[in-house]
């Protein structure tokens, strides 16, 4: 049964390289509301809302750990939880300060939709 367990954000790139997990590749989940993704989000992460639930679809058949993230610090508790009720033998990692430190220590952060390459 995997646990949950925390990362502080800057140390993302380290682990995923470590792992060797391209960012491409790399499940990272954005459980901010839509609207606040938009207005900047850690690249390659991707906008599942935790207020409006966690799809279990979504999370069956993941493999790898997912690596959640929100602006600082209460939705991403609350989305790691709800993903590990879901699969417990699921690696889940909290991403610890968020969108917010990111961005404090100058992490690359876009806006709107964007996609990144493979």
């Amino acid at each position: 049964m995997s646990q949950i367990r925390e990362l502080a954000v800057v140390k993302l790139a380290e682990e995923l390289a470590s792992r060797s997990i391209a960012l491409s590749q790399a499940n990272i989940w954005d459980v901010r509301d839509h609207c606040d993704y938009l207005a900047g989000h850690l690249v390659g992460a991707v906008n599942h809302p935790v207020n409006e639930g966690i799809d279990a679809a979504l999370v069956n058949g993941l493999t790898g750990p997912v690596y959640v993230l929100c602006g600082g610090g209460s939705k991403a508790p609350r989305a790691a939880q709800m993903i590990h009720d879901i699969d417990k033998t699921l690696e889940v990692v909290i991403l610890t300060g968020g969108t917010r430190q990111a961005k404090a220590e100058g992490l690359s952060i876009v806006t709107g939709d964007t996609a990144i390459d493979s």
